[in-house]
């Protein structure tokens, strides 16, 4: 939903009653994770639920939820024997809920559209089937909650639940029992993060550094260039940052939190800067640890950080000469070799083509 955020509040803000169809669920291969959203007011449309296979049906579905003020939720989605029928033609289906928003249905609205923009951790619990209301909400922030799902035992349950996914940004449904039992399943609460973009801390004020900064930026980091020399780390130098640290990299590492969202490309292949750099990194539990430089250059930089007292299983982590082999030569192709290691990462990818593959194109996914 940050895609539509802007202007959603926007409508709200002028009082203004519209719908929103958000993905919930996912099955096979749905082209949209949970929490893409689509927002419909009169003859406008922002956003986006599934890439253009069902968007028309939403689209009016989303019309009749804001005329009527009942919430649905609808589920899209065809056989892979029929897969350009109407309906969903990459075979996967697609739950989405779709509600009415005005200042009065969700009052807290302009507070998490705040939260989002100063990067404050907060999600949004939505019941969507089972006892009780049908697209009541409850905001849950580390530090507090507004609004409720029916009780104060579900309240509770649904409050402690959230707040362990919105530290892991993570978006999906959870099912509870009337008074929040965790062993029933009568009740279905869609839990939408919206956590802090991850980081992505690139070391070395160098080229190739701009075009990472430049491609992380659009896969969604929060983008910080670090380099000990002024001269090299400006913003001018790195637009696309969205801080420029001048500071010894150990020393910048060493001084802030580090969680297994971050990605730390080192690319200054100096073993000046690398090599201490690396010794603090491989010890955070950064999910992505990744190094610029050749084998050979690979191979004494590992010898001087088992000088340095790291063992086998903290060097298995780094990856070495950083990115896929893509063929590469450019700053901005290694800046998508870099990229693609990420996202093969992230979501448990093979590497390989998908030309001549088989099975299922978008996996269950393997990291948060």
């Amino acid at each position: 939903m940050r895609d539509v955020l802007s202007q959603i509040v926007r409508w709200w803000s002028a009082g203004e009653t519209f719908g929103l169809a958000t993905v919930v669920s996912t099955f096979r291969s749905a082209p949209r994770p949970p929490g893409a959203a689509m927002a419909v007011f009169g003859e406008e449309a922002e956003g986006s639920v599934s890439g253009g296979c069902v968007e028309g049906a939403v689209y009016e579905l989303a019309r009749e939820v804001a005329a009527s003020g009942a919430p649905v939720l609808q589920r899209y989605g065809v056989s892979d024997d029929d897969a350009f029928s109407a309906g969903l033609t990459c075979g996967g289906i697609l739950d989405v809920f779709v509600e009415p928003v005005s200042r009065e249905a969700f009052p807290e609205l302009g507070e998490v559209a705040a939260s989002v923009s100063a990067r404050e951790p907060v999600a949004v619990a939505t019941v969507l089937s089972g006892p009780g209301r049908t697209g009541a909400r409850r905001v849950v922030w580390p530090d507090r909650a507004s609004g409720s799902l029916g009780g104060d035992r579900l309240d509770d349950a649904v409050d402690d639940d959230v707040r362990g996914m919105l530290a892991q940004g993570i978006t999906g449904i959870r099912r509870y029992g009337p008074q929040g039992e965790r062993r029933l399943d009568d009740l279905a609460v869609f839990v939408h993060s919206f956590a802090p973009p991850p980081r992505m801390l690139v070391f070395g004020a160098i080229d190739f550094a701009a075009a990472v900064a430049r491609i992380g930026k659009f896969l969604g980091y929060h983008v910080v260039v670090c380099d000990a020399r002024p001269v090299f780390a400006t913003a001018k130098r790195f637009p696309d940052a969205d801080e420029v640290v001048v500071r010894w990299p150990h020393d910048y590492l060493t001084s802030i939190s580090v969680d297994e969202r971050t990605a730390i490309c080192v690319l200054t292949h100096d073993p000046r800067f690398d090599v201490p750099l690396l010794e603090v990194a491989l010890r955070t539990p950064a999910g992505y640890v990744g190094a610029m430089g050749s084998r050979r250059t690979h191979e004494d930089r590992l010898e001087r950080l088992r000088e340095a007292g790291l063992g086998e299983a903290e060097l298995a982590r780094l990856r070495s000469p950083i990115g896929l082999d893509l063929g590469a030569r450019t700053p901005e192709e290694t800046a998508v070799s870099i990229a693609a290691e990420l996202v093969q990462l992230r979501w448990g990818g093979s590497g390989r083509p998908l030309t001549g593959g088989s099975g299922r194109i978008h996996g269950d996914g393997a990291r948060p």
